[in-house]
């Protein structure tokens, strides 16, 4: 399930620096993470470090935008908490697919509508509910932000 605290939150982990030092090559073969991957940053990874961006070409692992960084540290490392306020619009589905598959709690400084995701099921642990309902999530995550 996806988990969302609104707000400063201490142990947050900043992805960009927590991500160059301690991502594993094998994260990119993962088919779920070259989903989000090709979705967000319209990018591939073709092996050995190499990502190839269809704007900027060839580029290493650590180029990747802060909001693929961070559904991939959230999907590999979710014992984790993560600041997800880097995360935009188009990261939303994905945030709900990792909630899917796994229990993960993400930072959020900022209102992420989850409009166009389909069914969710998130608990916002500010207010301790969870919710079904992109409306729902809106008329509770509003108040925290």
């Amino acid at each position: 399930m996806l988990r969302i605290i609104f707000g400063e939150t201490e142990g947050a982990m900043h992805v960009p620096s927590w991500f160059r030092f301690n991502y594993e090559e094998e994260w990119f073969e993962d088919p779920l993470v070259a989903e989000m991957m090709a979705d967000v940053d319209k990018s591939c990874y073709k092996g050995n470090q190499l990502i190839v961006n269809d704007e900027l070409g060839p580029i290493p692992p650590e180029r990747l935008s802060e909001g693929v960084q961070t559904l991939i540290c959230i999907y590999k490392m979710p014992d984790l908490m993560y600041n997800a306020t880097k995360c935009g619009e188009n990261c939303a589905k994905w945030l709900v697919e990792i909630g899917r598959r796994e229990d993960v709690t993400v930072n959020l400084r900022y209102y992420l509508p989850f409009d166009d995701c389909g069914d969710i099921e998130i608990e916002i642990l500010n207010a301790h509910k969870k919710v079904y309902s992109a409306e729902e999530y809106m008329h509770i995550a509003l108040k925290y932000v």
